[in-house]
């Protein structure tokens, strides 16, 4: 199996991020739209591109629970269990918001939806890149995620997007979304 971390397209587009570029990438079921959560333009435009209404957020997506750590601080060892038994793999959480993610991030909510994807290519980009990234299915509003990198290029024609190698992994529906707190499903799998 190729290691991913030493691919130089990995490797640039671990860079492209640091520059506030927007990558689109493989995930467990569809392709994905990322950035840098922390910078705010690239944020909004990937909600632009994607005609996503801020006040949805988005997923952050990481490679570990470490990457996540800031914002996981202040849930019960209960909670935390609960996250390391489902990760890595295909389980969005929605945590209580503890100040630490910004509010283009979480949108209206009191809360945000995080990620420890199984998924070699995100895993990659997100130890490259050095912490989590924006995750957001690779389609316009209303359309049909994307499933592989051509159906990416046919929604965005001519958008400056960095593309990641690879195919997406076996789950045949994007991730399920589930409260951490009361065990609620938000979006199934």
């Amino acid at each position: 199996m190729q290691h991913w971390q030493s691919n130089s397209k990995i490797i640039q587009l671990a860079q492209a991020l640091h520059r506030g570029e927007l990558i689109t990438y493989p995930t467990e079921a569809v392709w994905g739209l990322g950035c840098d959560p922390f910078n705010e333009q690239s944020v909004f435009k990937i909600l632009h591109l994607k005609q996503r209404p801020y006040k949805k957020g988005v997923i952050l997506v990481a490679a570990s629970i470490e990457q996540l750590s800031p914002f996981l601080k202040g849930l019960s060892n209960n909670h935390l269990q609960a996250l390391e038994q489902s990760w890595p793999g295909p389980n969005t959480w929605v945590i209580p918001h503890n100040g630490t993610a910004p509010p283009w991030i979480r949108g209206e909510h009191n809360s945000l939806a995080v990620r420890v994807s199984a998924h070699p290519i995100v895993k990659a980009i997100c130890e490259l890149y050095g912490g989590p990234i924006v995750s957001t299915s690779a389609n316009p509003g209303g359309l049909p995620a994307a499933k592989t990198m051509i159906q990416v290029r046919k929604y965005f024609p001519g958008e400056p997007l960095a593309y990641a190698p690879g195919n997406v992994g076996p789950q045949s529906q994007p991730t399920q979304i589930r409260n951490l707190l009361n065990g609620a499903v938000l979006r199934p799998a």
